[in-house]
């Protein structure tokens, strides 16, 4: 094996928290840094041409490469684990900014509740919470995260309309949202017809509409460290592509202009990283097979692991580091509190009218938060966290848009009469979404499979993971709630599905796969402390949302972005103090 000239920093994964930690340490210190990432690099040139749905948005090209890495999946621990072989429920991003490249923008700051989750759900609920619930407080509030929420939606250049500025509400905004101290860097994106039709009709029935927190850039804007981006052409083309223009923020276009000028800065590709090395209670680097094939070790002061959810609780379990979770005694901390996120069956409405849907962005549309977090809810109804619902405008492209028409327009399914009602429902077909917060279970976890294994002959990550009744009723009240929106639209719509059915990892429902890797005030209950400073390898940090504790109804990369600050400070104090101080 190979061994490298020791560096102060070795990163492992290059996407947002990855590079986001690289930013600030170079930039800050004459630390020198090596980010290692599995995939290849990505250019914003290359966008340029990569307007091509069938091979980015039906066959992936932005993707991991399942053949090489998957997970096994098992609804519960009686069950056999079998591999996941095609793409489906959520889409780990490969190469060079991972899913920030080819995520939609939706940039949501966590409600203030969903930092002390555990208390305050003891407090409101007490024995109405559902059987085997594992949700703990995060270690910090949202007050702790506020400033820095603020610096991440300005080196992104969130696209929003407060609605809690300084404790004020603010009509227009999300009134349920934590008090910020800024409005946001940027003004709304342009509406939609289907976003305004959708708020006039939320107003009708009370509630309080919202345009979505966008990382699409409403218009040019330079971020603080002197990063120039164009404003949004609404090509419709966000979700799985990378942006032409760069008005979509992604690590690509933000981060690395600054990294590119930082001479203790390398970012190498092609790096598939196997273990991380430590002895005593201390890091001294990671394995990884390159680009080449070769076997390479390289030694650190620091390591950080900032790779997908998966991929983190997967190295950490590899290396040996931190006790697996064990669900039948509750003992031990590595792979707990395995979280998804409960998506809701999209309702479509079918409008009287062209709705011109090939123009959108990726989070562009409007929402409402009046039953997110638990607004609205007793503990009577069998729910006790909620969701939000959504009308979007994000592109209706020709290839997965197509077919889409109300119940009875075609007697059949294929032929020339179905041909021609899908071509005239082409241009008439929105949705109504809806998007949970996912609660963590005792049963729910990840740990390492002992059949399966990767490209490398590794353990793949084994999930067992199945929705509960808690989430089958989220599902149920949000179709009563869509009903009532189609109704205020005054459109046809599909009737909703019935609730229910075992955690399914077939159909897309988000790529957001939340812990395994937990923070916490203790080592007895979380695998980092709150600085995402492992407690058994002190010169170790896992950042990313394999931290989380649960998770929200939101998008989570803004959230993953505050703590990541938070790990680069301590990194960085902690690396001038000596490193395991």
């Amino acid at each position: 094996m190979k061994k490298l000239k020791t560096v102060n920093v070795v990163i492992v994964g290059g996407g947002w928290t990855g590079l986001s930690m690289a930013k600030e340490i170079t930039t800050r210190t004459a630390l020198s840094v090596v980010a290692l990432e599995r995939g290849a690099p990505h250019k914003p040139t290359e966008y340029l041409t990569g307007m091509d749905e069938l091979d980015y948005a039906i066959r992936f090209r932005m993707m991991q490469n399942i053949a090489e890495e998957t997970i096994t999946h098992r609804h519960s621990a009686r069950d056999a684990a079998v591999p996941v072989r095609q793409y489906g429920s959520f889409l780990p991003g490969a190469g060079v900014g991972g899913a920030g490249e080819h995520w939609q923008g939706m940039a949501f700051r966590f409600m203030e509740s969903e930092f002390i989750l555990a208390s305050h759900l003891r407090e409101k609920f007490g024995a109405r919470l559902p059987e085997g619930l594992s949700v703990q407080d995060w270690g910090v509030t949202y007050r702790d995260l506020e400033p820095l929420y603020w610096r991440a939606e300005q080196m992104m250049g969130v696209s929003g309309k407060a609605g809690n500025l300084k404790g004020q509400k603010i009509a227009g905004g999300n009134i349920f949202e934590g008090p910020r101290e800024q409005e946001y860097p940027l003004p709304p994106l342009k509406r939609s017809f289907t976003a305004m039709r959708f708020q006039q009709a939320a107003e009708e029935l009370g509630y309080h509409p919202f345009p979505y927190p966008s990382a699409n850039l409403s218009e040019a804007y330079k971020n603080p460290d002197g990063v120039s981006r164009a404003g949004c052409t609404y090509c419709g083309f966000c979700e799985r592509f990378g942006c032409m223009v760069g008005a979509k923020s992604q690590p690509t276009n933000t981060l690395l202009p600054v990294l590119a000028n930082r001479k203790n800065f390398a970012l190498r590709t092609g790096c598939w990283v196997r273990r991380v090395v430590h002895k005593d209670g201390r890091a001294t680097g990671v394995e990884y097979v390159d680009a080449a094939g070769e076997e390479v070790f390289q030694p650190a002061d620091a390591v950080v692991l900032s790779a997908f959810t998966t991929n983190n609780v997967k190295l950490l379990a590899l290396s040996k580091i931190g006790e697996p979770y064990d669900p039948e005694s509750g003992n031990g901390t590595l792979g707990r509190n395995l979280t998804h996120q409960v998506s809701g069956v999209p309702m479509r409405v079918f409008f009287d009218q062209p709705l011109n849907s090939f123009m959108g962005s990726g989070a562009l549309g409007t929402m409402l938060a009046d039953f997110d977090g638990d607004h609205g809810f007793t503990g009577e109804e069998g729910i006790v966290r909620g969701g939000t619902f959504t009308m979007g405008s994000s592109g209706g492209r020709p290839i997965a848009g197509f077919g889409a028409m109300p119940a009875g327009a075609a007697k059949s399914n294929w032929g020339s009469e179905w041909k021609a009602a899908a071509l005239a429902w082409r241009d008439r077909v929105s949705q109504i979404g809806f998007t949970g917060e996912h609660l963590a279970y005792r049963q729910n976890y990840m740990d390492l499979d002992p059949r399966y294994r990767d490209k490398m002959g590794d353990p793949l990550i084994r999930f067992t993971l199945d929705w509960t009744d808690h989430e089958h009723r989220q599902r149920a009240f949000a179709a009563t709630v869509q009903t009532r929106l189609a109704r205020a639209l005054g459109v046809r719509f599909d009737q909703p599905a019935a609730a229910g059915g075992k955690y399914n990892v077939v159909g897309y429902q988000s790529t957001h796969i939340q812990g395994g890797a937990v923070m916490g005030t203790s080592p007895e209950t979380s695998v980092v402390d709150t600085q995402l400073r492992h407690w058994r390898v002190r010169n170790l940090w896992v950042v990313g949302a394999s931290a989380y504790p649960q998770n929200a109804s939101g998008n989570p990369t803004l959230t993953a972005l505050a703590l990541t600050y938070r790990a680069a400070y301590d990194l960085i104090a902690a690396q001038k103090r000596g490193a395991n101080s």
